[in-house]
Protein backbone atom coordinates (compact mmCIF):
# COMPACT_ATOMS: atom_id res chain seq x y z
CA UNK A 1 0.00 0.00 0.00
CA UNK A 2 0.93 3.35 -0.85
CA UNK A 3 1.39 6.37 1.62
CA UNK A 4 1.79 10.21 0.56
CA UNK A 5 3.08 12.16 3.85
CA UNK A 6 3.44 16.71 3.13
CA UNK A 7 4.92 18.12 5.21
CA UNK A 8 3.44 21.91 5.34
CA UNK A 9 5.59 23.72 6.80
CA UNK A 10 8.54 25.88 4.95
CA UNK A 11 11.40 24.58 6.93
CA UNK A 12 12.04 21.15 5.69
CA UNK A 13 14.29 20.32 8.98
CA UNK A 14 11.84 21.91 11.67
CA UNK A 15 9.20 20.32 14.11
CA UNK A 16 6.88 19.46 11.83
CA UNK A 17 9.10 17.47 9.52
CA UNK A 18 10.77 16.05 12.46
CA UNK A 19 7.20 14.07 13.70
CA UNK A 20 6.59 13.08 10.22
CA UNK A 21 9.74 11.74 9.22
CA UNK A 22 8.50 9.61 12.40
CA UNK A 23 5.80 8.42 11.00
CA UNK A 24 7.34 7.73 7.58
CA UNK A 25 9.89 5.57 9.44
CA UNK A 26 6.77 3.56 10.94
CA UNK A 27 5.11 3.00 7.86
CA UNK A 28 8.18 1.90 5.47
CA UNK A 29 9.12 -0.54 8.68
CA UNK A 30 5.24 -2.00 8.55
CA UNK A 31 6.36 -3.01 4.70
CA UNK A 32 4.23 0.43 3.50
CA UNK A 33 5.68 2.45 0.27
CA UNK A 34 6.03 6.18 1.08
CA UNK A 35 6.76 9.30 -0.71
CA UNK A 36 7.43 12.51 1.02
CA UNK A 37 6.94 15.88 0.29
CA UNK A 38 8.22 18.91 2.00
CA UNK A 39 5.63 21.74 0.33
CA UNK A 40 8.07 24.84 0.93
CA UNK A 41 10.32 22.93 -1.40
CA UNK A 42 8.09 22.62 -4.46
CA UNK A 43 7.53 24.68 -7.19
CA UNK A 44 3.93 25.42 -6.57
CA UNK A 45 2.47 28.74 -7.96
CA UNK A 46 -0.77 30.72 -5.94
CA UNK A 47 -4.28 29.36 -7.34
CA UNK A 48 -5.68 31.95 -10.00
CA UNK A 49 -9.13 31.25 -9.01
CA UNK A 50 -9.94 31.11 -12.32
CA UNK A 51 -11.82 27.81 -11.82
CA UNK A 52 -11.30 26.37 -14.67
CA UNK A 53 -10.13 23.00 -13.08
CA UNK A 54 -13.85 22.80 -12.05
CA UNK A 55 -14.85 22.55 -15.85
CA UNK A 56 -11.28 20.43 -17.24
CA UNK A 57 -10.54 18.48 -14.42
CA UNK A 58 -7.57 20.11 -14.19
CA UNK A 59 -5.02 23.04 -13.60
CA UNK A 60 -4.07 25.37 -15.86
CA UNK A 61 -0.72 25.92 -14.01
CA UNK A 62 1.27 22.99 -14.72
CA UNK A 63 3.93 22.56 -11.78
CA UNK A 64 4.37 20.21 -8.82
CA UNK A 65 1.49 20.86 -7.21
CA UNK A 66 -0.68 19.64 -9.81
CA UNK A 67 1.19 16.45 -9.90
CA UNK A 68 1.20 15.68 -6.26
CA UNK A 69 -2.34 15.78 -6.56
CA UNK A 70 -2.39 13.59 -8.81
CA UNK A 71 -0.50 11.44 -6.89
CA UNK A 72 -2.63 11.65 -3.97
CA UNK A 73 -5.22 10.49 -6.39
CA UNK A 74 -3.12 7.04 -6.57
CA UNK A 75 -2.28 6.74 -3.12
CA UNK A 76 -4.05 4.75 -0.35
CA UNK A 77 -3.20 6.91 2.33
CA UNK A 78 -2.39 10.04 3.29
CA UNK A 79 -0.78 11.99 5.80
CA UNK A 80 -0.93 15.88 6.21
CA UNK A 81 0.61 18.11 8.84
CA UNK A 82 1.59 21.76 9.18
CA UNK A 83 2.95 24.17 11.68
CA UNK A 84 0.65 26.43 13.26
CA UNK A 85 0.42 30.48 11.85
CA UNK A 86 -1.83 33.09 13.27
CA UNK A 87 -4.26 30.03 14.17
CA UNK A 88 -4.09 28.47 11.14
CA UNK A 89 -2.10 26.43 8.55
CA UNK A 90 1.40 27.73 7.25
CA UNK A 91 1.08 29.08 4.07
CA UNK A 92 2.58 27.08 2.09
CA UNK A 93 0.03 24.30 3.17
CA UNK A 94 -2.88 26.72 2.37
CA UNK A 95 -1.55 27.26 -1.28
CA UNK A 96 -1.79 23.71 -1.45
CA UNK A 97 -5.45 23.23 -0.36
CA UNK A 98 -6.08 26.29 -2.77
CA UNK A 99 -4.69 24.48 -5.57
CA UNK A 100 -5.26 20.28 -4.63
CA UNK A 101 -8.30 19.71 -6.06
CA UNK A 102 -9.57 18.82 -2.76
CA UNK A 103 -13.35 19.02 -1.29
CA UNK A 104 -15.28 19.98 -5.32
CA UNK A 105 -13.58 17.22 -6.57
CA UNK A 106 -13.38 14.53 -3.93
CA UNK A 107 -9.26 14.43 -3.98
CA UNK A 108 -9.81 11.91 -0.56
CA UNK A 109 -12.29 9.95 -1.75
CA UNK A 110 -11.54 6.82 0.39
CA UNK A 111 -8.38 7.73 1.15
CA UNK A 112 -7.60 6.72 4.91
CA UNK A 113 -5.80 9.82 6.47
CA UNK A 114 -3.66 11.42 9.72
CA UNK A 115 -3.50 15.26 10.17
CA UNK A 116 -0.90 16.60 12.27
CA UNK A 117 -0.27 20.22 13.57
CA UNK A 118 2.62 22.02 15.86
CA UNK A 119 2.53 24.96 17.59
CA UNK A 120 2.94 26.74 20.90
CA UNK A 121 -0.30 27.97 21.98
CA UNK A 122 -3.72 27.18 21.47
CA UNK A 123 -4.11 28.00 18.05
CA UNK A 124 -2.69 24.84 16.83
CA UNK A 125 -6.18 23.44 17.58
CA UNK A 126 -7.93 25.51 15.03
CA UNK A 127 -5.06 24.83 12.65
CA UNK A 128 -5.66 21.05 13.42
CA UNK A 129 -9.68 21.92 12.71
CA UNK A 130 -8.89 23.13 9.56
CA UNK A 131 -7.12 19.76 7.99
CA UNK A 132 -9.47 17.89 9.86
CA UNK A 133 -12.45 19.59 7.69
CA UNK A 134 -10.64 19.32 4.75
CA UNK A 135 -10.39 15.22 5.15
CA UNK A 136 -13.59 14.82 6.23
CA UNK A 137 -15.11 17.42 3.52
CA UNK A 138 -12.84 15.59 0.84
CA UNK A 139 -14.40 12.41 1.22
CA UNK A 140 -11.43 11.12 3.15
CA UNK A 141 -11.43 8.41 6.46
CA UNK A 142 -9.18 10.11 9.17
CA UNK A 143 -8.11 7.53 11.28
CA UNK A 144 -6.91 9.99 14.23
CA UNK A 145 -5.06 13.12 14.34
CA UNK A 146 -2.09 14.91 16.56
CA UNK A 147 -1.44 17.96 17.89
CA UNK A 148 2.08 18.78 19.44
CA UNK A 149 3.10 21.31 21.52
CA UNK A 150 6.53 22.60 20.83
CA UNK A 151 9.01 22.00 21.73
CA UNK A 152 9.33 18.07 21.16
CA UNK A 153 9.26 16.16 24.30
CA UNK A 154 8.98 12.51 24.14
CA UNK A 155 6.62 12.19 21.16
CA UNK A 156 7.67 8.48 19.73
CA UNK A 157 4.73 6.87 21.96
CA UNK A 158 2.25 9.08 20.03
CA UNK A 159 3.72 8.70 16.85
CA UNK A 160 3.72 5.11 17.02
CA UNK A 161 0.09 5.65 18.38
CA UNK A 162 -1.43 7.41 15.25
CA UNK A 163 0.69 5.13 12.87
CA UNK A 164 -0.37 1.93 13.78
CA UNK A 165 -4.12 3.08 14.11
CA UNK A 166 -3.55 4.11 10.27
CA UNK A 167 -1.68 0.88 9.61
CA UNK A 168 -4.00 -1.31 11.03
CA UNK A 169 -7.05 0.93 9.32
CA UNK A 170 -5.59 0.38 6.06
CA UNK A 171 -5.50 -3.23 6.40
CA UNK A 172 -8.49 -4.23 7.99
CA UNK A 173 -10.37 -1.77 5.71
CA UNK A 174 -12.13 0.08 8.25
CA UNK A 175 -15.26 1.72 6.98
CA UNK A 176 -15.31 5.11 9.78
CA UNK A 177 -19.45 4.78 9.85
CA UNK A 178 -19.82 7.95 11.78
CA UNK A 179 -17.63 9.70 9.11
CA UNK A 180 -19.14 8.21 6.20
CA UNK A 181 -22.66 9.45 7.27
CA UNK A 182 -21.51 13.01 7.75
CA UNK A 183 -19.47 13.26 4.92
CA UNK A 184 -22.74 11.12 2.64
CA UNK A 185 -24.67 14.58 4.16
CA UNK A 186 -22.61 17.38 3.69
CA UNK A 187 -22.41 15.66 -0.09
CA UNK A 188 -25.48 15.14 -0.85
CA UNK A 189 -27.22 18.49 0.94
CA UNK A 190 -23.98 20.75 0.20
CA UNK A 191 -21.75 19.73 -2.80
CA UNK A 192 -23.81 17.72 -5.23
CA UNK A 193 -26.53 20.16 -5.61
CA UNK A 194 -24.16 23.32 -5.88
CA UNK A 195 -22.31 21.60 -8.59
CA UNK A 196 -25.35 20.26 -10.43
CA UNK A 197 -26.49 24.15 -10.12
CA UNK A 198 -23.16 25.11 -12.16
CA UNK A 199 -23.95 22.87 -14.60
CA UNK A 200 -21.25 22.52 -18.14
CA UNK A 201 -18.78 25.15 -15.87
CA UNK A 202 -18.65 22.01 -13.68
CA UNK A 203 -18.45 19.30 -16.07
CA UNK A 204 -14.81 18.25 -15.24
CA UNK A 205 -16.19 17.45 -11.52
CA UNK A 206 -18.86 15.17 -12.49
CA UNK A 207 -16.47 13.34 -14.37
CA UNK A 208 -14.27 12.75 -11.67
CA UNK A 209 -17.48 11.64 -9.45
CA UNK A 210 -17.98 9.11 -12.11
CA UNK A 211 -14.71 8.10 -12.06
CA UNK A 212 -14.83 7.62 -8.41
CA UNK A 213 -17.69 6.24 -8.22
CA UNK A 214 -19.27 8.31 -6.14
CA UNK A 215 -22.50 9.57 -8.32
Amino acid sequence: MKVLILNGSPRAKGTTAALLHMIENELVSNEFEVDFFDLGNIRMSHCKGCSSCYRTGRCIIDDDAEKISQMIGEADGIVIGSPTYASNVSGVMKDFIDRGHFVIEQLLHDKYCITVATGENYGSRDALKVMDNLVLFSGGKLCCHLRVRTPLNEELQSVKRISGRMINAMQRKKMFPVQKLIHAFIFNFGIRPFVKRKGTAYSGVAEKWERLGIL
